[in-house]
């Protein structure tokens, strides 16, 4: 029997009640690249939860579409849209079984998306590869195996998290802007808090080749 990913992930955000499970405030590190974003630029948020990333994005004046499993949050997302007064064309889909678009969006955004384990992860960074048009750029946040020690969020499994030397094997041929295995005090509702192995990657994909 396969695992019920919706049904897990409703029920912690169900949970929380009234509250956000990860905060209403964008992620550390998307904030911190502002730069990239601006008006008319075609943004793809993956699994983003209750829509704290999304909703910032569109405050940038980003187009922005957002993939999410689970309706709870998808609910909690559309209500954080409203309340912040923009726009987000939400997307209740399992992306690993998602038909991802191809050469879709300016940029794609994914922010602690490590539930994937060594089987599922190739298809899932293959469709956010893809959906990035030519030129365009790709933002990555996620734990290092050294989170392990710390266990203020994320995965237990240790193949589900990344290094460095990972992320440049599956961006070969891509320009790494950035790519940087740091510790940094996090912040995020109650479910990701306290001192964190992370790391960061942004990327531009080539203007031909995949």
């Amino acid at each position: 029997m396969s695992f019920d990913h919706e049904a897990f992930w409703s029920a912690r955000y169900r949970d929380a009640g009234d509250d956000y499970l990860f905060g209403t405030a964008p992620n550390k590190f998307l904030a911190s690249q502002i730069d990239f974003f601006g008006a008319g630029m075609n943004v793809l948020s993956v699994a983003d939860g209750e829509g704290r990333n999304s909703v910032w994005l569109a405050e940038q004046g980003c187009t922005v579409t957002a993939t999410e499993i689970s309706r709870v949050a998808l609910e909690k997302a559309a209500k954080l849209a409203r309340g912040r007064n923009v726009a987000v064309d939400f997307i209740q889909t399992d992306i690993l079984k998602w038909d991802w678009p191809q050469a879709a969006f300016d940029a794609v955004v994914g922010i602690f998306i490590q539930f994937a384990g060594p089987a599922e992860r190739p298809r899932q960074i293959a469709g956010m590869q893809q959906a990035v048009k030519p030129g365009g750029l790709l933002f990555l946040q996620g734990y290092t195996p050294k989170q392990l020690e710390y266990r203020t969020g994320g995965p237990s499994a240790v193949e589900n998290l990344y290094t460095e030397a990972f992320l440049r094997d599956v961006f070969s041929g891509w320009e790494i802007l950035l790519l940087r295995e740091h510790e940094d005090l996090i912040d995020e509702g109650n479910a990701h808090s306290g001192h964190s192995a992370l790391i960061d990657l942004v990327a531009r994909k080539p203007v031909t080749g995949r």
